[in-house]
């Protein structure tokens, strides 16, 4: 079997790379979501939304085009930003083995678990209020990103319609 860049080891992976697509931040950015998802919709995370996350939220570009609020009508942003998204499910497909290895992550620590209806609070779940000491304006950017994320996705209608508002098959 060839090694593909993803299944390197870490130690051999470029230093960027390992530092921004490390399990413990990928899987911080996603268990940020799931846990304002749940908490707006008292129901589990569903599974394809975290696949979304990631993309949404280490691109600046796409990150710096959310909308400031989570009340703000997906429909319309999505339609709004067509051209922008279109590159939205390349980036899917590139980073879904960084989200894999993120989620594997999450359940292996307890932070998330895993049921038929998607991911939910682990029995160790992660103190995502706690102020990181050293910490990067981009990296804050990045969390506060996730968190949007989850309170708006928590106000649609369904995964499948956010899904297929980004251009995204499940």
């Amino acid at each position: 079997m060839s090694r593909t860049h993803w299944t390197l080891n870490w130690a051999e992976r470029p230093t960027e790379e390992a530092a921004l697509f490390n399990p413990a931040f990928c899987g911080e950015l996603i268990s940020r979501s799931a846990t304002e998802y749940q908490r707006l919709r008292a129901s589990s995370f569903p599974f394809a939304m975290a696949f979304v996350v990631l993309p949404l939220t280490l691109h600046a570009a796409t990150r710096a085009a959310l909308p400031g609020r989570s009340d703000t009508t997906f429909a319309t942003w999505a339609a709004e930003r067509g051209a922008m998204l279109a590159e939205l499910p390349k980036r899917v497909l590139m980073l879904r083995p960084v989200t894999r290895e993120a989620l594997l992550f999450l359940t292996q620590h307890g932070a998330l678990a895993v049921d038929a209806q998607g991911l939910s609070a682990g029995p160790h779940p992660l103190k995502l209020s706690s102020r990181k000491v050293v910490t990067s304006l981009d990296t804050n950017d990045a969390r506060r990103a996730a968190s949007l994320v989850g309170r708006w996705f928590a106000g649609q209608g369904s995964a499948a319609f956010v899904l297929q508002s980004l251009g995204i098959r499940p």
